[in-house]
């Protein structure tokens, strides 16, 4: 080696770069290790609740593991209400939700864009403003519009108020921005109309879209209480949120059973979150939603 030169480097020496990337990689850790705690100590304390007998509940000092675990709380939340019958009302309304949603804010995300017309700009700012409106706001106008058509107490009643959604429009429109012109301009050049490069081109392109937009317009659905409270009336019809609330309403203070229905409604949501969970994480990043 010359006189002068400067040492070699070694290159598996650790560097002030990696030992920050791991500390922040540690906080990281810890920061979200923390805050699923926070979020299944709730969780375990249903659970844990709803399976104890009713006198353990309310007993002092306050214990998580039971002397004698039953599910008698479950047995009576499934004998005091027509579960079975809510679970398919939750599934039926859900399901159509979702799948209207999903056709429509696509729809409406191609035009705004990729088809050109006049407007265009302030017509998507009218449906962005629709996220700032409560939904409380629009109850009676909405119930005196189903009550027009003959459908409070119908499957109709409870569908058609939720099927527009801006935020999904937004979501949509954030996703096809980010797809190359080449392709509507190779499919315009060989005579294609603009709904088929929509369905053939398009709606397959955003599956990662339409995975996030269907999971959570789903979860919302299912958990939604207040207007299919006000425009159901029959106990046949009640959607699950409903149901369940006019059952914790007998029960006093019941904590188990009150427990085990709570957990009951939330089991579903649960199991589409175990299965769809790539789905979601992929649907999100796809559409630039990462804050």
């Amino acid at each position: 080696m010359e006189a002068g030169a400067a040492p070699p480097r070694t290159r598996n020496a650790p560097t002030g770069s990696r030992w920050r990337s791991a500390i922040a990689s540690g906080l990281a850790f810890g920061v979200l290790l923390v805050l699923a705690i926070i979020w299944l100590v709730p969780l375990a304390w249903a659970v844990d609740t709803a399976l104890k007998p009713e006198s353990e509940t309310i007993a002092i000092p306050i214990s998580w593991v039971s002397s004698n675990f039953t599910l008698d709380a479950f047995r009576q939340v499934l004998d005091a209400g027509n579960i079975l019958r809510w679970y398919f009302n939750s599934a039926l309304t859900s399901v159509i939700i979702t799948v209207v949603v999903v056709l429509l804010a696509s729809l409406a995300a191609y035009a705004f864009s990729r088809v050109p017309f006049r407007g265009r700009g302030v017509l998507f700012w009218v449906v962005l403003a629709g996220i700032m409106i409560p939904p409380q706001i629009l109850i009676v106008p909405l119930f005196t519009e189903m009550n027009t058509f003959g459908f409070i107490n119908t499957y109709q009643g409870i569908i058609l108020p939720q099927i527009a959604s801006p935020i999904a429009v937004f979501i949509f429109k954030q996703f096809f921005d980010g797809l190359p012109h080449e392709l509507e301009d190779a499919a315009l050049v060989d005579g294609a109309s603009r709904f088929r490069i929509y369905w053939q081109i398009f709606l397959p392109l955003s599956r990662p879209a339409m995975a996030a937009v269907a999971i959570f317009t789903f979860v919302i659905s299912w958990n939604y209480w207040l207007w299919p409270f006000i425009a159901l009336t029959g106990t046949n019809m009640m959607t699950i949120p409903v149901g369940l609330a006019t059952v914790q309403s007998a029960y006093g203070i019941h904590n188990a059973q009150i427990m085990a229905s709570a957990v009951l409604g939330g089991l579903p949501l649960l199991i589409v979150f175990l299965f769809f969970q790539r789905q979601i994480v992929q649907g999100i990043a796809g559409t630039g939603l990462k804050g």
